[in-house]
């Protein structure tokens, strides 16, 4: 099974001590987002879990004790880093703070497991495509040789966004070809590998690489193991991942980007947050008498034989 920690909310960022309270009792228990009296038991032990997926906008809370998960599981680590300031990121930390946490990030697990996540790019009167082309190229020309690649995508108009960001400005496909010619040419200027997420569109002509940031070829590259040949069934429209289970929540990330699609409002994930117990099984709130907790299916995807090179 591949544990992802971070697709719901910044855990590393604001719930460290839970993360390592559940790795060290070994196991954790996740409220279904649609059907939220049913809760499923995961067990965090290496036999149980192929990998921890980490994504979070600050490892720098985390840091000092992370070994006590790299240790014993394999792991990978989404890093995300955009051009945005205060404005639309309010309680996230800045380009170079970012950058300098990114590179200690390096120091403990190696560049092969991190990835530099440029996304959602989006357009305003503020962040025009040559704010964006200028600010890429300064990430990469600082993160160079210290990440295993770059994914970017482009924001997605959902409904809820319409509402928190009225400031966008839509896309038009001339602008997006714009955009991804001149990151794919910075990305090859200095050797990073570039891919898409969460879209069928390609950009292959300008040296970027298809969608699925979360691959079982990703994950046995970085950390030496193999896996079976399975099909990626993705996340939702236009993902080319391998499934994963998410044992975070929905509305409990304080960082309050804007454009961000796993809160409903600022007030409600405050409210939330406020329910956080570090010693809970669950991420907020307790067990109730109405709800049901199931075993979660725990099938492993590892070739157990990993003898074997990762090329035969």
């Amino acid at each position: 099974m591949i544990l992802n920690t971070g697709g719901r909310t910044d855990t590393v960022q604001y719930y460290s001590q839970w993360l390592l309270n559940r790795f060290k009792e070994g196991f954790v228990y996740s409220r279904n987002p649609m059907f939220p009296n049913k809760i499923t038991k995961y067990i965090l032990t290496p036999d149980k879990i192929d990998c921890v997926i980490f994504c979070s906008k600050n490892y720098a809370p985390i840091l000092s004790r992370l070994h006590e998960i790299t240790d014993k599981f394999n792991t990978y680590f989404h890093y995300t880093i955009t051009a945005y300031g205060k404005d639309i990121e309010p309680n996230v930390p800045s380009i170079d703070e970012s950058i300098n946490t990114l590179l200690q990030l390096e120091k403990i697990v190696g560049s092969k497991r991190i990835a530099w996540r440029y996304d959602p790019i989006l357009l305003t009167r503020e962040y025009t495509i040559s704010r964006h082309i200028k600010t890429f190229e300064y990430m990469a020309k600082k993160l160079s040789g210290h990440i295993d690649r770059c994914i970017f995508s482009f924001v997605e108009m959902y409904k809820k966004l319409q509402t928190n960001m009225p400031e966008i400005i839509l896309f038009t496909e001339e602008q997006k070809n714009k955009i991804a010619k001149e990151i794919g040419s910075i990305a090859k200027r200095y050797n990073v590998y570039i891919q898409t997420c969460g879209t069928n569109d390609t950009y292959e002509e300008y040296g970027i690489h298809k969608s699925g940031c979360m691959t079982l070829d990703i994950l046995s590259k970085a950390n030496g193991i193999r896996f079976k040949n399975i099909k990626h069934t993705g996340m939702r429209k236009g993902c080319h991942c391998i499934q994963a289970r998410d044992i975070g929540a929905y509305n409990t990330c304080p960082n309050g980007c804007k454009y961000c699609y796993a809160n409903i409002n600022h007030a409600e994930t405050l409210k939330n947050y406020k329910l956080h117990d570090k010693n809970s099984p669950l991420l907020t709130g307790k067990i109730t008498k109405e709800d049901i907790v199931k075993e979660g299916n725990q099938t492993s995807f590892i070739i157990k034989d990993n003898n074997l090179s990762l090329f035969d």
